[in-house]
């Protein structure tokens, strides 16, 4: 039975991810900054852990308690929407430290102990604002293609070594708390200069017909994990496969 550790459990793609690799008989370790076993069928084979991926001491307790782990999935991240011009650089701080710089983290912690195994899977979670260019989204988009660069690269330097890196680029889902959870932070960010394209903007995802499910999400980052061949990228969601065949 192999073990999956995954960050950001606590909603949305990581707590379907989560359920999913249970389902499939994986034993796994869900992380989230404020442990909730409700949100998860009983089983022997799940355990439920603290994780703030912005602190290291954080990071150290959970990998300690989690023991030895077959797939890192980094999943945990936060959201940002508006006019860049009026956000904020400590704002913009802070979402690189979860989105960008607690992924690296993750990685660079556990990456000790999948060496000394030769074997490993480090599954990197992004966005499909990667993929093409989205309004409004600017400094989100800029702390998830850094970790786009970042495990293009590792991987390269991994390979070697028997560990292997992937990304998984989800697209647009509706249906998670992506927006609310990020409401503070984005209060006065679409001033009044932006909001008649703020607007457009709104009303254009009302028509989206093309989306991401939470499961498409679980789904990609299951295949993810079990590939074994160098593919890095994995387009999740209908409307983010779409963007890659757009885009080839």
């Amino acid at each position: 039975m192999k073990t999956v550790l995954i960050t950001g459990c606590s909603s949305g793609y990581g707590l379907e991810t989560a359920r999913h690799f249970l389902a499939q008989g994986w034993k796994v370790v869900a992380t989230m900054r404020t442990p909730r076993q409700e949100l998860f069928p009983a089983s022997p084979n799940l355990q439920v852990l603290p994780l703030d991926v912005t602190k290291p001491e954080s990071i150290a307790a959970a990998l300690a308690a989690a023991g030895p782990v077959d797939v890192l999935v980094n999943n945990a991240g936060v959201g940002l929407f508006g006019a860049f011009e009026v956000t904020p650089m400590s704002t913009v701080r802070d979402i690189f430290e979860t989105n960008t710089f607690g992924v690296m983290a993750m990685c660079q912690a556990i990456l000790p102990a999948f060496r000394a195994r030769g074997t490993g899977t480090i599954v990197n979670v992004t966005s499909s604002t990667t993929l093409a260019p989205f309004p409004l989204v600017a400094a989100y988009t800029a702390s998830k293609t850094a970790i786009e660069g970042f495990t293009a690269s590792l991987e390269l330097e991994l390979r070697d070594l028997g560990v292997r890196v992937k990304l998984v680029e989800p697209g647009y889902g509706p249906s998670t708390s992506f927006t609310a959870n990020g409401q503070q932070r984005m209060q006065g960010l679409i001033p009044a200069a932006y909001e008649p394209f703020a607007h457009r903007v709104f009303a254009g995802y009302g028509t989206i017909t093309a989306t991401t499910r939470e499961i498409d999400v679980a789904e990609t980052v299951l295949q993810a994990a079990n590939d074994v061949s160098d593919r890095l990228h994995f387009a999740a969601g209908a409307d983010a496969v779409a963007l890659v065949q757009v885009a080839s």
